[in-house]
């Protein structure tokens, strides 16, 4: 048995493959994988050369200071109503497609509840800084499979390409949760697919370097990360950011959990 970088109450299947440390949480039949997210330092933002790229992405140094669990898909709509009874998504033909219609103060409900029927989880939204790190995966690139993508790689909008890239697939709907590569720390669809929320409010980055940043005490809007299938290739750069009131309900919006003390 490998050992846990620190104990994960509720969880089982401590394994550790090509991409790392996993684990699985199960709630009743469902279960969700997680990957440990080793702690680090990268430069968050985009380069002032990075096309299409927004003014808001001022690259600055981040340190992470802990590691983290990190689920390897967004939850899945059966994943969902294992914990909450009523589906709130808008494609509901398949129980692996990822909830979505849910707004920032839904996925807390989601979290909170969870938490409560599992004491000692401490599942939780990841940072702004923390999900960026984890979809770069140590690549400095505008996505983790470098600097172009296909509708192979992440669902997106196929008929807007990023950066002159040639035109592909448009799905007009989300994918299964994990039916698309993995990046090279095993988490799926971190480009694409559904909007993620984060736990940070949303503020102009600082340009000096950074330790654990959790966003301001308090905001109007949240952040969103990845991009969703309807948009155009640029948005689901990593360092591409999105935002929005709390109590919004976008159909392209779902979330992906962490575990650990922040």
């Amino acid at each position: 048995m490998i050992a846990d970088p620190f104990p994960v109450a509720w969880t089982s299947d401590l394994v550790e493959d090509s991409f790392g440390r996993s684990l699985l949480l199960t709630v009743g039949e469902e279960r969700q994988r997680f990957r440990w997210i080793e702690p680090g330092r990268f430069l968050m933002g985009s380069p002032t050369d990075e096309a299409e790229r927004g003014r808001t992405e001022i690259p600055h140094e981040v340190t992470l200071s802990s590691g983290f669990w990190l689920a390897d898909t967004t939850c899945t709509q059966a994943f969902w109503q294992a914990v909450w009874p009523v589906n709130p998504s808008h494609f509901q033909d398949h129980g692996d497609n990822p909830v979505e219609n849910v707004s920032w103060h839904d996925a807390q409900g989601f979290i909170a509840e969870l938490n409560r029927r599992l004491p000692g989880l401490h599942a939780r939204l990841p940072s702004e800084a923390e999900w960026e790190y984890a979809c770069r995966a140590g690549t400095k690139t505008p996505f983790a499979f470098g600097d172009q993508i296909t509708p192979d790689l992440v669902n997106y909008h196929g008929g807007y390409p990023y950066a002159g890239g040639e035109k592909g697939l448009y799905r007009q709907r989300t994918a299964a949760a994990g039916s698309l590569p993995a990046n090279p720390w095993g988490l799926h669809e971190m480009h694409g697919n559904v909007w993620e929320w984060c736990a940070d409010w949303y503020a102009e980055y600082p340009s000096e370097p950074q330790l654990d940043p959790r966003g301001p005490r308090y905001g109007k809007q949240r952040v969103l990360r990845g991009g969703t299938w309807g948009d155009p290739g640029r948005y689901a750069r990593a360092a591409n950011r999105g935002r929005i009131e709390p109590a919004y309900r976008p159909r392209s919006s779902g979330f992906r959990i962490a575990l650990g003390h922040r």
